[in-house]
């Protein structure tokens, strides 16, 4: 499970989040929705502790994730797909993590089938597509078989193919009871794979709800109530 909790992070005089809590619940695929520059990212690198809040707390599974012994174990985490070493094939790369991790080799074989990379796996990272370098991601998130997955914008690059698949393989996650939780900007496409929608603004919770409810609010359209929660978030 994750929780979040009065989180606040400043930079310089500006909130990036401000005052935020709300929990992410196993079972199920958790969205974060917010326009650009409404605290999304943030709030990720705070769960993964690239960032330490000013106030307040995130815990995963009950600690820190800097307190966690083997991270990777235990939290899955895609957030930047281009941040992988181009100049490794996509095999090495996951052999490396794995190694640092105390991960089996043979996992390696696994996350690479499972993500559709068996045949790319001796190319090297720098040469794959966007689509391929956020499978290649989805697989280094995988690696530890963590019970939590945290997901930042893993839709970008993906033909619409890859979309169906990396939606089904999300849920196909959640259904095994794991914590899933992403962030997108894509609202139609969280109305398809999310089951439960956190929404902020300015670093704000502006919504906690199913897909459900918000579709209810917004007269039978997700888009349509996400925008009027922005919009007064605005005024």
């Amino acid at each position: 499970m994750i929780s979040v909790r009065d989180l606040t992070k400043r930079y310089g005089g500006r909130a990036a989040v401000d005052g935020l809590t709300f929990g992410v619940q196993p079972g199920m695929v958790t969205g974060f929705l917010g326009p650009n520059g409404s605290g999304k990212s943030t709030t990720m690198r705070l769960l993964l502790g690239l960032a330490r809040p000013d106030a307040g707390s995130a815990i995963i599974g009950g600690v820190p994730y800097r307190a966690l012994r083997w991270p990777l174990r235990t939290v899955g985490a895609a957030l930047d797909a281009s941040g992988t070493q181009r100049g490794r094939s996509g095999r090495a790369y996951l052999l490396s993590l794995a190694a640092a991790s105390a991960i089996p080799a043979r996992r390696v074989e696994e996350v690479l089938a499972e993500v559709g990379l068996s045949d790319a796996a001796r190319r090297r990272a720098g040469g794959y597509s966007p689509g391929m370098r956020q499978r290649l991601a989805l697989a280094a998130a995988l690696l530890g078989d963590p019970a939590v997955l945290l997901l930042d914008e893993p839709l970008n690059g993906l033909d619409p193919a890859g979309v169906h698949w990396m939606r089904s393989l999300i849920r196909a996650q959640a259904a095994r009871g794991l914590t899933v939780f992403v962030s997108s900007h894509l609202i139609s496409e969280m109305a398809l794979t999310a089951d439960r929608l956190i929404v902020i603004d300015k670093g704000r919770l502006l919504a906690d709800a199913t897909v459900a409810e918000l579709t209810a609010r917004g007269g039978g359209s997700l888009e349509d109530a996400f925008l009027a929660l922005t919009e007064r978030s605005q005024a």
